[in-house]
């Protein structure tokens, strides 16, 4: 079998959780005997030696573009970096030719609109992951994502409206979505679709393996210090700011103490903020911002490992995969509340949640973990045991698969008499 995966943005230079999420799927799904292409838009920093090629799919670049005008130069970088409605005229063509048995659009929008026609017109089942959510976003979240937009005109709501692109979470075979709160908002809206509740996955051996000598030799200023590391993109909805500020208060606590922020600087707003604050409260040795590590590399693995717990600030984390790489390292977490930490944590036995509204509850977590040796244990225990069963690559691979499986054999059971609810015939012709 073979799937075709769509992506609005691959830059192999700023890897963040939906590519953490793809390569651990493709792993996954290679191993239940599915072959996988990533359909991504041209990059200038795209190579032939990036991770989802060396995970084993075959990479195929098309040509995109935001549909907006009379904005800046850097209004239209942030657009396509995070969040910005794509459209592309030869991805359909891409699609149509691919020979796929299955496409799956981790997309929304413009994208997956052009996806879903594609699968249409070739008979062939057609998914949606939902990395970033669609009706369980924050208020806030939604105003960066907009934000770009503003003094432009979006030309593009025509090219929407040719794929139907505000019909494709009705119209696909199915969605998944990577927390139940999502899954539940999206059941009440679309009654009659087919929603599965479906986390993303860490090689669990992986992350076991003793690799703290390679971070000491990389980062030698940790030696000595109770580290607390952060591992995330630095861009806003990680809120990493707030955490540099909670700083001196913790040292007041713990002398010992470091803060690891490791990540790609992917919002330079939010890197020139850091390195503000950072100067600004004296915490030069006392924050270390890492710049961004090679996914599963020993350094980063070896920093978790160090830890003394990880944290999470986020103000929205549809799911959280640090989460599992902290618990398949054997590292204690503390997160925000956020809807993704929430449905995998349980607070006390595999983890400690906090409210970020309320600093007071952040630090009697921060305190908790330092001091608590015996609590400190029982979640390092706790949380290795349910990662191993839960989220381990062949494990997660194994379901998509079934999903798959079982689309397809109902596509062939439904045979010529399909309804297309596209027009194939009609919109083919348009794109043309």
């Amino acid at each position: 079998m073979q799937a075709s995966h769509i992506l609005r943005k691959y830059d192999p230079s700023q890897w963040g959780g939906t590519e953490t999420a793809m390569q651990r799927l493709i792993q996954g799904l290679q191993q239940h005997g599915i072959s996988s292409r990533v359909h991504a838009p041209h990059h200038p920093n795209a190579n032939d030696t990036d991770l989802l090629r060396a995970a084993g799919a075959e990479i195929q670049r098309y040509r995109a573009f935001v549909p907006v005008a009379g904005i800046s130069a850097a209004q239209r970088e942030a657009l396509i970096s995070w969040g910005g409605n794509l459209f592309s005229f030869d991805l359909f063509w891409q699609l149509r030719a691919s020979g796929a048995d299955v496409m799956h659009s981790h997309a929304l929008n413009r994208l997956a609109g052009i996806s879903l026609l594609a699968a249409r017109t070739r008979g062939v089942p057609h998914v949606i992951t939902l990395h970033g959510g669609a009706l369980d976003i924050p208020d806030e979240v939604n105003a960066r994502l907009t934000a770009p937009l503003k003094g432009g005109f979006e030309w593009g709501k025509s090219l929407g409206m040719l794929v139907r692109s505000r019909r494709v979470l009705r119209n696909t075979d199915a969605i998944f979505t990577c927390n139940p709160r999502e899954a539940a908002l999206l059941q009440k809206k679309y009654p009659a679709q087919r929603i599965i509740v479906q986390p993303h996955s860490v090689p669990a051996a992986e992350y076991a393996i003793d690799s703290r000598g390679a971070a000491r030799q990389a980062f030698p200023q940790i030696a000595g210090r109770d580290l607390i590391i952060k591992v995330a993109r630095l861009d806003p909805a990680k809120n990493l700011p707030w955490l540099v500020r909670q700083m001196p208060a913790i040292k007041r606590r713990h002398p010992r103490a470091m803060l690891v922020l490791a990540g790609a600087g992917t919002t330079q707003s939010v890197v020139e903020e850091l390195h503000s604050e950072i100067s600004r409260l004296g915490l030069s040795n006392d924050v270390l911002l890492t710049g961004g590590l090679g996914l599963g590399s020993a350094e980063l693995i070896g920093l978790i490992q160090s830890a003394r717990l990880l944290v999470l600030s986020s103000t929205a984390e549809p799911f959280g995969i640090v989460i599992l790489e902290a618990w398949a390292a054997g590292t204690p977490v503390l997160s925000s509340r956020t809807s993704g930490a929430a449905s995998l944590i349980e607070n006390g036995r595999t983890g400690l949640l906090y409210n970020l509204d309320q600093a007071a509850d952040f630090h009697s977590g921060i305190d908790t973990l330092m001091l608590n040796n015996k609590l400190h244990r029982h979640l390092r225990a706790e949380a290795r045991e349910h990662v191993r069963a839960e989220f381990d690559v062949p494990t997660i691979g194994r379901r998509v698969a079934r999903v798959y499986e079982e689309l397809i054999e109902a596509k062939k059971r439904k045979g010529s008499k399909t309804s297309l609810s596209h027009q194939p015939v009609k919109f083919a012709a348009k794109l043309s």
